[in-house]
């Protein structure tokens, strides 16, 4: 069986940079299983592990374009302290959702002073290259279930 479209899949990666530290993987977990065709990873990933079978392992270098995207500066910004109200142990790399004009953004904080905190609505991979050594594990047709709500149910997926 070859990947295609409603197929559920599981693969084992390691995910790096270009200076080549990791920045995730599988190895010494379960292989992650995803829906191909439905966006459930980034699109350079998913355009070349169309076609492959099990026990294929391929080299990707993904840019950003194809990954998280390029970076945006516009979505680094400082705030004032003070809409933080009484959270007095802000922390750079902290993580929380504000509400935007265009709709709720996961922020991360990038700096702290006394009186602004600097937040970043950049996905953290955001205009880096990635790099990808994958091992396709398995492939199986995905159940109607699982193609109606657009990702993996039981062991590796999503449980309802």
């Amino acid at each position: 069986m070859q990947i295609e479209s409603n197929s559920a899949v599981a693969i084992d990666y390691t995910l790096t940079d270009d200076q080549g530290t990791v920045i995730d993987s599988s190895q010494g977990g379960e292989p992650l299983w995803y829906l191909h065709g439905f966006d459930n990873i980034i699109p350079g990933l998913e355009r070349e592990l169309s076609g492959k079978s099990v026990g294929d392992r391929l080299q990707v270098s993904v840019a950003p374009a194809d990954g998280y995207g390029e970076r945006k500066e516009e979505l680094q910004q400082e705030v004032s302290r003070d809409k933080f109200g009484d959270a007095d142990d802000l922390q750079e790399g902290m993580q929380f959702q504000a509400q935007t004009d265009a709709g709720p953004m996961v922020f991360t904080i990038v700096g702290v002073s006394d009186e602004v905190v600097t937040v970043d609505g950049n996905h953290p991979l955001a205009g880096v290259p990635l790099n990808f050594d994958v091992t396709v594990k398995d492939i199986r047709e995905a159940t109607a279930d699982e193609i109606s709500h657009g990702h993996i149910h039981g062991p590796g997926g999503h449980h309802h």
